[in-house]
């Protein structure tokens, strides 16, 4: 079944006073973001077990080529939970894979059969102090045209296809003429134009930001017609329990706007489905559905607390909304206003285990109640040189952390360590408390944002490709992983996928995606998905390093070895005659993608590239399977 979703936009406006600003706006996104879930193929594939508890609803159709909303179930599937499929247009379906929760965003449908029209003379509803024609008179529709890569066939994109969505404005201490929307919804953007509720004109915008953790995209409308009479609304402080909170949006059941109520259920860190990320996000029990994604929560004195982002969807629960907050909006404006790009949200880059057990801490030597154990540091992080396997983190930046990994939150509140950390800015420097081997010491370290070994987001929207003589080699992407689905990957690569840590800043699992038919590589034509591990005895680094070896290759014979030390050889002088005929027959415009044209530069930490490891280390969370783990 199609959905209408609608997602929110803020347009930043130069404001003197210290506290935000917003105007509503809306938008409509069809096209939907997968997040390691799904598989692209029009058949039906068995469910698949991921790293990632959530879905967020519109975006990349790198990962779903017409899913109008995305899901994510727990990897243990009770038996009343059911797993979701979304077709699309073609009657396509997706299986969601299995999980004991469902985090779902509030996807759109692919063809809108309907146009949305307002009359700005409608009668206005009473909505106690909130004043509802702000609402209505600041809508704002987004039409963008999505161009989304083939991840299969790299050196071309898919068919294009477009969405629209509802936004909402907002006024910050920046330069006018921008607008605040989710990043799933202008996600490999070819076309983006705006119109204002009321209007018939469409005015281009240019996408500045997109913030892949947090679900955030900044847009710039240059044309100062389109900004008339737009009057801002303002960002509210974070809520309390219990606080009333409305939700406006245009979800099912209806075109008209549609404001719903509740209370503020929770605020905790929480996953987000679009990048993958955990951050602080407020729970709520108003109505939220397909069509509410992106659209404003107010509080009772009309001040805008966060944007509805994604839903959880389970037989055993109801009316569970998230809502992002504007200490995450806040956070992303103010990165991008620092470094004049958005840089992302750092981490620590640590496995901690909690210290509740008693006998425990006695053995680390951890006279109170207090701190979390460190069970690895990741090897492309900057706490690298900094913690050691077996310290206890008991501070960070003199707040103390708590046995449960949790740090006091407002008065009577805790919450989640890693909230501490997504508080910080990359380059930032902490001072982390520690026992090492009994003595308290502080060290000093700097946060960055996380090195992926498998990326969620290509960079730059296209993947990179090489082709030797028919054999296809990428880079493994979780984009790829969706698009190829779980069966046709293999167990053992998936689990490098799944639980690998880079070793260093650029390390990729370069895999041979197929084999283009040809006389010069016969015998190895129904190799697929399959990790390339060395290059004529050198080790691969990334397929920068790959497309280097070759090129400068003079050996009589091109030797890859590949997992299982399974080999494919060439002859080095009739694979380079065979290449031209080869992109000739199958229409392929070049051997290598462009950023492949550029020289390879080595890395003298390159050299700390060894054999992969894996099952060492949880991507995230919702892998670990056991409480009393956290992921920093």
């Amino acid at each position: 079944m199609a959905m209408t979703g609608i997602s929110c936009s803020f347009s930043i406006r130069t404001h003197t006073d210290t506290s935000f600003s917003l105007s509503t706006s809306s938008s409509s996104s069809r096209f939907t973001t997968l997040n390691r879930t799904f598989c692209s193929n029009t058949n039906k594939k068995p469910l698949r077990s991921n790293r990632r508890a959530l879905k967020s609803g519109s975006s990349s159709s790198s990962y779903g080529k017409s899913r109008e909303e995305i899901e994510v179930v727990s990897k243990k599937r009770s038996k009343d939970e059911r797993a979701y499929s979304v077709p699309d247009d073609g009657g396509k379906g997706d299986t969601a894979r299995s999980q004991s929760a469902v985090f779902k965003s509030l996807g759109t449908q692919r063809k809108e059969k309907k146009s949305i029209f307002y009359d700005s003379k409608e009668p206005q509803v009473d909505s106690g102090n909130l004043q509802v024609a702000a609402f209505l008179n600041a809508v704002v529709k987004v039409y963008c045209t999505h161009t989304a890569p083939d991840y299969s066939l790299p050196w071309q994109k898919q068919r294009q296809y477009t969405s629209t969505g509802r936004h909402v404005f907002n006024s910050i201490a920046v330069s006018d003429g921008k607008l605040l929307t989710n990043a799933h919804c202008v996600e490999h953007g070819t076309q983006v134009k705006v119109k204002r509720r009321g209007d018939d004109t469409k005015y281009v915008a240019k996408v500045l930001a997109r913030g892949i953790e947090c679900d955030i995209a900044l847009l710039s409308v240059e044309s100062e017609e389109f900004w008339k009479g737009a009057e801002p609304l303002h960002f509210g402080r974070l809520p309390s329990l219990q606080d009333a909170v409305t939700v406006v949006g245009y979800p099912l059941g209806g075109d008209t706007i549609s404001v719903t109520k509740g209370v503020v259920s929770r605020i905790e860190v929480t996953s987000y489905a679009h990048g993958a990320s955990e951050l602080l996000g407020i729970q709520i029990d108003a109505a939220v559905n397909p069509g509410n994604s992106g659209g404003p929560a107010f509080n009772d004195h009309g001040e805008c607390i966060g944007v509805a982002f994604q839903v959880f969807r389970s037989e055993e629960a109801e009316n569970i909304g998230y809502v992002i907050p504007t200490t995450v909006v806040s956070h992303f404006l103010n990165d991008y206003e620092r470094n004049g790009k958005y840089t992302g949200f750092p981490c620590l880059g640590v496995l901690l285990q909690k210290l509740e057990n008693p006998a425990l801490r006695a053995c680390l030597k951890v006279q109170s109640n207090e701190g979390v154990l460190v069970r690895r540091v990741e090897p492309t992080s900057d706490a690298y040189t900094a913690l050691k396997e077996g310290d206890v983190i008991v501070s960070f930046d003199d707040v103390h952390v708590g046995s449960e990994g949790t740090v006091p939150f407002r008065s009577t509140e805790r919450i989640a360590f890693r909230y501490l950390i997504s508080q910080k800015f990359a380059g930032d420097v902490v001072e982390l408390g520690i026992i090492r081997q009994g003595n308290f010491m502080k060290v000093q370290t700097v946060v960055n944002p996380r090195v992926h070994l498998v990326p969620y987001h290509i960079e730059g929207g296209q993947p990179s490709y090489l082709i030797i003589a028919g054999l296809v080699f990428t880079p493994l992407s979780e984009p790829l992983i969706d698009e190829e689905c779980e069966d046709t990957i293999g167990l053992k690569l998936l689990t490098k996928a799944r639980y690998s840590l880079a070793k260093f800043k650029g390390e990729q699992i370069v895999i041979l995606s197929q084999v283009l038919a040809n006389e010069v590589n016969i015998g190895y034509e129904d190799m697929g998905n399959q990790q390339v591990l060395k290059f004529n005895g050198t080790r691969i680094r990334n397929i920068s390093h790959l497309s280097h070896l070759v090129d400068s290759c003079k050996d009589k014979y091109l030797v890859f070895e590949f997992e299982d030390n399974f080999l494919a050889v060439l002859e080095r002088e009739a694979a380079a005659a065979a290449s031209s005929r080869i992109l000739k027959d199958y229409g392929i415009p070049s051997e290598r993608s462009s950023d492949l044209l550029e020289p390879y530069v080595h890395l003298s930490e390159d050299n700390q590239a060894i054999d992969q490891e894996f099952g060492d280390s949880p991507v995230s969370n919702f892998e670990l399977g056991f409480d009393g783990l956290l992921w920093a």
